[in-house]
């Protein structure tokens, strides 16, 4: 199935004429990844390049965010039964990485692309499937193929690898929760939230009395065949200072972007963010102190990035998720003959991505940091850290 070429919606794929046609799936610079696979192909995956060796790894460490990530967990996430087992296929031995690129798969098991027939030639309204048809010409339908939030995994299992670097390294550890469901809304110290408290219920929001009220609103827009979005929280603590650069990889700018290439993602904002434009100045600046021989500031405001560079505080923000695009109701849609028609979703989907998007914001927190601060020792080393009172 192809767009009609005298549409004038799909160009020609003239050959020889020295254009290389790929998609991006790599991110990064000193710690790569490369992200592989479609939704209801046979397996998804990521490979490594740049993960330190003689570091103990084994699929014990990945598994458990794949499985905070994974279809079917809970009543407010897709049924799709996948176990999402994860299997390294190189770049360990004896237990430990070698520094050689690493290789994980999860294989796709609960796959039904006849649920998804007739979106071969019809769009689903807010998905890339038009989008992706007019730049390719030819796209894997079933489940969204690439497009799929399932192509995550790949994240996911090398954000388990980064965190693991950055906490055994440095000492950092990353997390994030949900604080926003539509127009229900938590108060979330980054100081002071708790990883076990986000795994407390099944959204992921550390307040209980509010994860509760949130739960029962995803389930009801779900018995009506609608879908809810809101807002994850991701926090990392215990950055040193120095990572970053100060013009176009600012470590705020890396992250916006990691964030925004999230399926479903639409607004990304870092320490006061949007709310920052109602202060004055001299409300909004963040003083310094000096605290123990190291350079503090009183608020952090600024999430812990100053300049594009970290500073030592808690580097914290936010990311806005849309609506689930699929809904069970009727809606206006083109086929690939450029005939208006109406296309009523399928399948199997989540009311709401916020409780798996969790895992996926750490996982990217994790991959941004890490490369910075590979990045920044490469250049500076230790330089540099005098007042800061920090390894860097």
């Amino acid at each position: 199935m192809a767009l009609a070429m005298e549409s004038g919606l799909l160009p020609g794929r003239e050959t020889g004429q020295g254009w290389a046609w790929r998609m991006a799936n790599t991110f990064g610079h000193l710690f790569r990844i490369t992200t592989w696979g479609e939704s209801h192909g046979g397996g998804v995956g990521v490979v490594i390049d740049g993960c330190p060796p003689g570091m103990e790894l084994s699929e014990a460490d990945i598994q458990p965010d794949l499985d905070r990530r994974r279809p079917g967990q809970s009543s407010i996430t897709t049924p799709r039964k996948e176990t999402d087992t994860v299997r390294i296929l190189s770049g360990v031995f004896e237990g430990r990485t070698l520094g050689t690129p690493i290789s994980m798969m999860v294989a796709n098991e609960d796959f039904r692309p006849e649920a998804y027939g007739e979106m071969a030639t019809k769009f689903r309204p807010s998905h890339a499937d038009y989008t992706y048809q007019v730049k390719y010409g030819h796209r894997a339908w079933p489940g969204g193929g690439r497009t799929s939030a399932r192509e995550t995994i790949g994240r996911v299992a090398a954000g388990a690898v980064a965190k693991k670097v950055l906490s055994r390294r440095w000492g950092v550890e990353v997390l994030a929760c949900v604080t926003r469901v539509q127009d229900i809304e938590a108060e979330v110290d980054p100081e002071t939230v708790r990883a076990k408290d986000v795994e407390a219920n099944i959204i992921r929001c550390p307040d209980a009395g509010v994860a509760a009220r949130m739960v029962q609103l995803i389930e009801r827009r779900r018995s009506e065949g609608d879908s809810v979005g809101g807002i994850v929280l991701g926090v990392a603590r215990g950055v040193p200072v120095g990572w970053g650069e100060p013009v176009f990889d600012r470590l705020e700018a890396d992250l916006a972007k990691a964030m925004l290439s999230l399926p479903a993602s639409k607004g990304f904002d870092v320490g006061s963010g949007f709310g920052g434009v109602g202060m004055t100045g001299r409300e909004h600046n963040d003083a310094f102190r000096a605290v123990d021989g190291r350079v503090r500031t009183t608020t952090n405001r600024s999430g812990g990035i100053q300049g594009g560079i970290s500073n030592g505080e808690t580097v914290y923000f936010r990311v806005a998720f849309k609506p689930v695009a699929t809904v069970m109701h009727e809606q206006d849609t083109v086929d690939a003959e450029m005939r208006n028609t109406t296309l009523k979703g399928r399948g199997r989907h989540d009311p709401c991505v916020l409780p798996r998007a969790v895992p996926m914001v750490e996982a990217m927190t994790a991959l941004v940091l890490l490369d910075h601060g590979m990045r920044h020792e490469a250049q500076c080393g230790r330089a540099g850290m005098v007042m800061s009172g920090r390894g860097g």
